[in-house]
């Protein structure tokens, strides 16, 4: 594994005391990196001498968890390599540990695969693209990130039973479009490279097949009425809500929604006061005053996702109106899984870890965005449940429509960490050529196979006793 020189433990730190460098001088330092970790290190992967078992990594991440969900997670994981990866972030992170970086870091998403992606609505009612799931943030080294993305890619492929020609080629492609982007964000004033974003409705890339642009601003256009449908009020209320006594309650769908004991939530009793309080505190004074139209009615867990399965979700219902609701969605914000090999968090919450990582990272966020942490010691942050959120549906894609999709998430990848980090050195470090397109894409179809691998071992875990599963449906 390749060193990382002093500036890893500064990095996303104030600058306070930085000397004054141009572009063309941090491309330069960006460039002179490549002698300490050659882009071609980052070629290929083969498992380190003392490298856990997965599934013994895997199940010491459930510590915390819920136990009775616990089940329902391993279940959803079990479906295909493909879901498999992405309930298994702690078990790349501890690999990519092991792989060599240049020594840039960045504000990291941490899980940065490819369903972690979608579009979603401004404040501004704007409709984005970007990364929608930083529960995972961390400062950490930009390749990291790259290579879970780019190795995401490589898994749908195999998944979707595409030739494994193109499978690499995607890969590479997706890693040649993060490095173009990034170039670009490194001629960018810094304001720019601030207030970019992708607007889906406008989106253009300069490499794509018209007739394949075309299709997905098809596909966008429909999905996007639909989603409109379910974010309105009028949809969403009666589908989670009923009246008992004339309050409105939310519906009990055991195991996936149900009214939780005082043993997981001991706010129970207050009518989680404290909790909502200290949630307030965290929100902007403006947002503050349109919290405070809001009441509070209910809560509930609910199992969402794969990888945050068994961690404690809830949705909270609160009314303005008889026809004014609004659902929050409350999750439990645990350690990043990259937090043992880039160091702690300076945030004591780790809900206000991924909400500061979140503003950092994400063009727009929502406006109830916030954290804080209960009586039982969990850290939490908040968001509403549904603002016309939107994650990808690839099982009818072509190679086609995955490239097109991989470039559009390695822009919204350069973009958030060009914000973070310094765009003119990973520029530099990356250069203009193929060296580390190639080197990464290699990485990315070798890690594949080892996904692969630590899934067989998954299922036979699963088979012969050794970890709970539960199918659902």
């Amino acid at each position: 594994m390749a060193k990382t020189d002093k500036r890893n433990k500064t990095q996303g730190a104030p600058q306070t005391d930085t000397p004054y460098l141009s572009a063309d001088e941090r491309a330069a330092q960006g460039k002179a990196l490549r002698d300490g970790t050659p882009r071609t290190s980052h070629a290929g992967w083969q498992p380190f001498k003392g490298r856990r078992d997965p599934v013994e990594l895997l199940s010491a991440s459930n510590e915390g968890r819920v136990p009775e969900l616990i089940p329902i997670r391993f279940g959803r994981m079990s479906a295909s390599p493909f879901a498999f990866y992405r309930g298994a972030a702690a078990l790349m992170a501890a690999d990519l540990a092991h792989t060599p970086t240049s020594g840039i870091r960045v504000q990291a998403c941490g899980d940065a695969h490819l369903m972690n992606f979608g579009a979603f609505a401004t404040p501004e009612r704007n409709v984005i693209f970007d990364i929608n799931d930083l529960d995972e943030t961390l400062p950490a080294p930009f390749e990291w990130d790259l290579k879970r993305l780019a190795a995401s890619v490589v898994i749908a492929a195999r998944y979707l039973e595409l030739p494994n020609n193109d499978a690499a080629r995607v890969a590479t492609d997706l890693v040649r479009g993060y490095r173009e982007r990034m170039s670009d964000y490194a001629t960018m004033r810094a304001l720019d490279v601030w207030y970019d974003k992708i607007d889906l409705q406008k989106y253009e890339d300069r490499s794509a097949d018209p007739a394949v642009m075309k299709e997905a601003r098809k596909r966008f256009a429909a999905r996007l009425e639909r989603e409109q449908r379910k974010s309105v009020p009028d949809f969403l209320y009666p589908k989670l809500v009923s009246l008992e006594g004339g309050r409105p309650r939310i519906k009990d769908e055991p195991p996936l929604i149900f009214h939780p004991s005082t043993e997981l939530t001991p706010e129970l009793a207050s009518g989680y006061a404290e909790a909502i309080a200290s949630y307030r505190t965290s929100l902007p004074e403006h947002i503050q005053t349109l919290f405070d139209r809001f009441h509070f009615f209910d809560l509930a867990a609910k199992v969402v996702g794969v990888g945050s399965v068994g961690t404690f979700c809830t949705i909270g219902l609160f009314m303005a109106a008889d026809d004014d609701p609004l659902f929050l969605q409350i999750k439990e914000a645990r350690a990043s899984v990259l937090e043992p090999y880039a160091g702690k968090s300076r945030h004591a919450n780790h809900g206000q870890r991924v909400v500061v990582g979140q503003r950092l990272m994400q063009t727009a966020s929502d406006v109830f965005l916030g954290w804080t942490r209960g009586k039982n010691g969990r850290d939490v942050y908040v968001r509403q449940l549904r603002d016309m959120k939107m994650s990808a549906v690839i099982e009818d894609w072509d190679s086609a429509m995955l490239r097109h999709y991989g470039r559009m998430c390695a822009h919204a990848l350069a973009r958030a960490h060009a914000r973070t980090g310094d765009a003119a050195m990973m520029a530099g470090y990356m250069g203009s050529g193929q060296s580390f397109d190639d080197a990464i894409g290699e990485f990315a179809v070798e890690y594949a196979a080892q996904n692969r691998t630590d899934y067989r071992a998954f299922i036979k875990a699963i088979r012969e006793g050794h970890i709970p599963a539960a199918l659902e449906g």
